[in-house]
């Protein structure tokens, strides 16, 4: 009868403990914590190079003895790089500021020229763009995807156009404004595509600095009534630096 009680106690004291244990808790460790990616952005600063075309718009002039045009129209090629700084203000607004400087071939003929003394005044045979640069602001916004920003743009504008004729030679450097829009695309983190359209008018600062004044007086390319205005469509593309910051992630629907 002894040995029964002393068995019974036993198993029961046995059975206590694998309940005691079984309340203790668990020793595994906790699975590793992954921070979520960071959320794709266009903040940052950026560089890089375009390759378009252009052509002067039809009332585009080189101001002559008479008023008239400087030549019919004719397009170019255009190219050169950007750089510039996005800030996004809110998950669908950007605001941002770019700077550019193209090389160009546009150039016109002296096909309609209303002067009577050829390369004086609406005279010339020929005049180009050699240069032109731009320094605009953007506002755009990411309506369809966080990856495509829509913008529009615009502000200073320079570049030197020169005149050949005759009886005069000279080139200046004319001053204006641009204003357009375009899309850029982020299509791989740090790397984005644009297109973009610029309408452009530029005009003389009406200072003479022919080494001759009577070959360029107040019809010349300083004139300020001597407008060379134009259309360019570029397509270029950026890269997005970071500066340390994690790289832009494409956000994944």
């Amino acid at each position: 009868m002894k040995t029964a009680i002393s068995a019974l106690a036993l198993a029961t004291a046995l059975f206590a403990g694998a309940a005691s244990a079984a309340d203790l808790p668990s020793h595994k460790a906790p699975p590793p914590y992954i921070p979520p990616p960071p959320i794709m952005t266009w903040t940052g600063f950026y560089a890089g190079l375009n390759l378009g075309g252009g052509f002067y718009a039809s009332n585009s002039s080189n101001q002559g003895l008479w008023g008239g045009n400087g030549g019919s129209n004719s397009g170019g090629v255009v190219g050169g790089g950007q750089i510039g700084y996005n800030f996004q203000v809110t998950p669908m607004f950007v605001i941002g500021a770019e700077t550019d400087f193209q090389g160009s071939s546009l150039g016109s003929g002296g096909g309609n020229n209303n002067g009577w003394l050829l390369g004086f005044g609406g005279g010339a045979t020929s005049a180009r763009l050699n240069w032109f640069g731009t320094v605009r602001g953007r506002v755009g916004i990411t309506l369809l995807s966080p990856q495509l920003l829509v913008y529009g743009t615009g502000g200073f504008a320079y570049g030197e156009v020169q005149r050949n004729g005759w009886l005069n030679q000279n080139s200046a450097v004319q001053t204006g404004w641009t204003a357009g829009g375009g899309a850029e695309w982020m299509f791989f983190p740090n790397w984005s595509a644009k297109v973009e359209y610029l309408y452009t008018q530029i005009s003389g600062t009406g200072n003479n600095n022919n080494w001759l004044w009577a070959f360029n007086p107040g019809w010349g390319l300083n004139s300020t009534n001597n407008r060379t205005r134009f259309h360019t469509i570029r397509a270029g593309i950026n890269y997005h630096f970071n500066f340390g910051s994690p790289a832009p992630v494409l956000a994944k629907y």
